[in-house]
């Protein structure tokens, strides 16, 4: 609301009916941050809260109604709502508000109380908006190479298993990186297993129902079933949401090569960004078909049945990787332009992909546990000759953000931000 509009509405306010508000109803607060100052009726539609910060904010009386937390609305236990929304009369105004030190109190038509605490206004007001974050989305991201992610993010097998510290700063490692070791790790599928099963269930898919170990063999029609190098790629693209999270366990090794690589592809993408603007438009637009159709009985591509390789989210920023070139499926849906243009493109995402300053190789010696964002982190290995067995697993997206949000808040924290 710009100042010319709020200052009509304070003089609206000192004409309101009284059957509109309490004598207290622009009580004056003591408080700081989000303890307002003043509260009170905007206008026939809108109630005020002045904050100390000089900060002004209004919330529509349907709003409010619609979002009553007391135990007739909103269900406690669960956090569901109760309320009908479809009941509430769209004129609807109070016929008192109240400003207590605790919250603002709104007595509504039918004689209905709400309560609404003052943090919880402040961190959902939305005009303006006033939070300069989003908790519930996760730690900022920082970007790294193979030079700046040194240490390594480490944390000890014993603190993870045995404590909720360990694997807050395990889950911790993954959301501000994308990426996050275990070391010390049991050099059994079993043991894996179990380290696996503390961040969540594990992703089912065709390649297992839950832990997968695998050597060379072609056990499955997929490269990675082979000795041959793989370069930096994202796993499942051709699955409608690629597994959030994966997991790599080198249990046994006689033999040379077969280092894992890992490439952060925010990181890739910042800088392809700033080489080349259009080019990082093409690869967020441009739709690339995927499939998995190596194994007899499988035939797997998805719904919508081509994705871009950076995808981002309503507010413009990216949020996946998407990129396979192996997976890639046949490119008959593009102009001649609209091809030309995605290699150009692919060939500067290519290239950026493999400077040396960008990949990150590490030999995962056995005892070693890596986890790490499929949206996010890209990986590959070297060839290699000899017996190499890996074990690892995927994760879904959702159940991780999950347990690493409920590591980091408290049922306060979940009140305050839903």
């Amino acid at each position: 609301m710009n100042r010319f509009l709020f200052q009509a509405s304070r003089r609206c306010f000192s004409t309101t009916a009284t059957r509109f508000h309490k004598p207290n109803a622009r009580k004056q607060l003591v408080g700081s941050g989000n303890v307002p100052q003043r509260a009170g009726i905007a206008n026939d539609k809108q109630i005020y809260l002045d904050w100390n910060a000089r900060k002004t904010s209004v919330f529509h009386h349907f709003w409010l109604r619609d979002h009553c937390h007391c135990e007739q609305c909103y269900h406690s236990t669960t956090r569901q709502r109760l309320v009908d929304t479809f009941s509430i009369p769209r004129d609807i105004e109070p016929t008192a508000i109240d400003s207590t030190e605790e919250g603002l109190e709104v007595t509504w038509p039918d004689g209905h109380r709400s309560k609404y605490a003052w943090d919880w206004l402040h961190t959902h007001s939305y005009s303006p908006v006033l939070r300069t974050s989003e908790p519930l989305q996760g730690k900022k991201p920082i970007l790294w190479d193979a030079t700046s992610l040194n240490p390594l993010p480490v944390v000890e097998h014993d603190a993870v298993m045995e404590s909720d510290d360990g694997l807050r700063q395990w889950l911790n490692n993954l959301e501000v990186y994308g990426i996050g070791f275990v070391d010390g790790v049991p050099t059994t599928l079993e043991a894996t297993e179990k380290l696996a099963r503390r961040v969540s269930f594990l992703r089912e898919t065709h390649y297992s129902k839950d832990m997968w170990s695998f050597t060379a063999d072609l056990a499955h029609a997929d490269t990675a079933y082979t000795t041959l190098a793989l370069g930096a790629h994202t796993d499942n693209t051709y699955f409608t949401e690629p597994a959030g999270m994966q997991m790599f366990h080198k249990l046994e090794f006689k033999g040379e090569g077969g280092d894992s690589l890992f490439v952060d592809g925010f990181n890739v993408a910042r800088q392809l960004k700033e080489k080349s603007p259009e080019a990082y438009r093409t690869l967020q637009s441009t739709l690339v078909p995927t499939h998995s159709a190596g194994d007899e009985n499988v035939l797997i591509v998805p719904t919508p049945r081509a994705y871009p390789i950076l995808n981002h989210g309503p507010n413009g920023e990216l949020f996946q990787v998407r990129y396979n070139n192996d997976d890639r499926s046949t490119l008959d849906h593009l102009s001649t332009s609209q091809l030309e243009a995605f290699y150009d493109a692919l060939f500067m995402w290519n290239d950026l992909l493999k400077k040396k300053e960008n990949e990150l190789w590490e030999p995962l010696a056995p005892g070693r546990v890596v986890l790490f964002d499929n949206w996010r982190v890209l990986h590959g290995r070297s060839a290699f000759t000899g017996h190499r067995r890996i074990c690892g697993a995927y994760f879904p997206w959702d159940d991780y953000k999950s347990r690493a949000r409920t590591l980091r808040l408290t049922g306060e924290d979940k009140d305050r931000l839903l």
